[in-house]
């Protein structure tokens, strides 16, 4: 495919490359990606010839875009020579070539036919259209907030959009996402965007106005364990005991449990069977009920979620 394009006149096209700094296609915009990007400005396009079509660009090279790329190479169902990850830190190529061996690195689009949007919510529009400015017919967005109707508004039609939450245990493949497609999206399109994100976790189909409460529980539900984590051992030290015996302890307090719930289900009849009548579980869950933990953490997903709800 010939056609790569430069997107707001920002510096000069580059030959394609597996590693480093080599790139070709769209510039999207200045700054950092994938969890430290900056807004991308589309201005100018022009047009380049002679590079090689990757099957799936990953736009924005941080911990998630890193970690979804290794856990679809190490599915077994994509070929690292298919796929590339724009980066337009220099330090951060380098890491990431490093990283994802066989897979290109580049700071610009190269001609494509899909892209994941893994940038901050002001700059998926531009990534967006840099996509598929580059040839992508299909786009999958993790940016939390930013509404289906906005990255279409971006594309125009035929393009076929997922949108996706992700959450941060992905990065070691124990995330749990939640996907929904837009005006031309189809079953093959969810199954293709499926195939990405189960390589890190497990998925649900939901409709895109579940997704904001999806934000609110799962997306946000990371920092709410970990807050636990960081109160039960301020607790210990209170009581006495040294932080990193505390830190350990808890650990695997939070794994142990969350295995236990992985593989029987139902909480509540964990909670009852390790609370025994009159006993110390007894009283410390009493303590937390009577403090109103039901309803703290109820205002907490209504207020995530309601975030969610703004920013897009």
């Amino acid at each position: 495919m010939s056609g790569r394009v430069r997107i707001g006149g920002v510096g000069p096209l580059h030959p394609p490359g597996r590693t480093g700094r080599n790139g070709a296609g769209s510039n999207w915009g200045r700054g950092r990606t994938a969890g430290d990007e900056e807004p991308a400005t589309v201005a100018t396009m022009s047009a380049a010839t002679d590079s090689e079509t990757i099957d799936l660009v990953m736009i924005g090279g941080g911990n998630m875009g890193a970690a979804l790329l290794g856990g679809m190479v190490n599915s077994g169902k994509f070929s690292p020579e298919q796929l590339a990850v724009v980066e337009l830190r220099e330090e951060r190529r380098t890491e990431l070539a490093v990283l994802l061996p066989g897979i290109t690195v580049t700071e610009s689009i190269p001609p494509c036919r899909s892209a994941v949007l893994a940038v901050k919510p002001q700059g998926v529009a531009g990534a967006a259209a840099a996509a598929v400015a580059a040839g992508a017919t299909r786009l999958l967005s993790i940016a939390a907030g930013v509404g289906i109707a906005t990255i279409e508004a971006a594309v125009g039609p035929n393009v076929a959009v997922v949108r996706c939450m992700p959450n941060t245990p992905a990065l070691v493949g124990m995330g749990t996402s939640a996907i929904a497609g837009g005006s031309a999206a189809h079953d093959d399109d969810l199954v293709w965007a499926e195939s990405i994100l189960g390589a890190v976790g497990i998925v649900d189909r939901l409709p895109e106005s579940q997704l904001d409460v999806f934000t609110g529980v799962a997306g946000s539900g990371p920092a709410y364990v970990f807050l636990v984590a960081e109160s039960l051992i301020e607790a210990a030290i209170a009581e006495g005991f040294d932080h990193d015996i505390a830190e350990r302890i808890v650990t695997q307090l939070l794994l142990g449990a969350s295995t236990l719930l992985a593989q029987q289900g139902d909480p509540a009849t964990l909670r009852k069977n390790v609370t025994s009548p009159n006993g110390t579980t007894a009283a410390g869950v009493a303590a937390l009920e009577e403090r109103g933990l039901r309803s703290i953490f109820a205002s907490a997903v209504t207020a995530a979620t309601e975030r969610s709800r703004e920013l897009g």
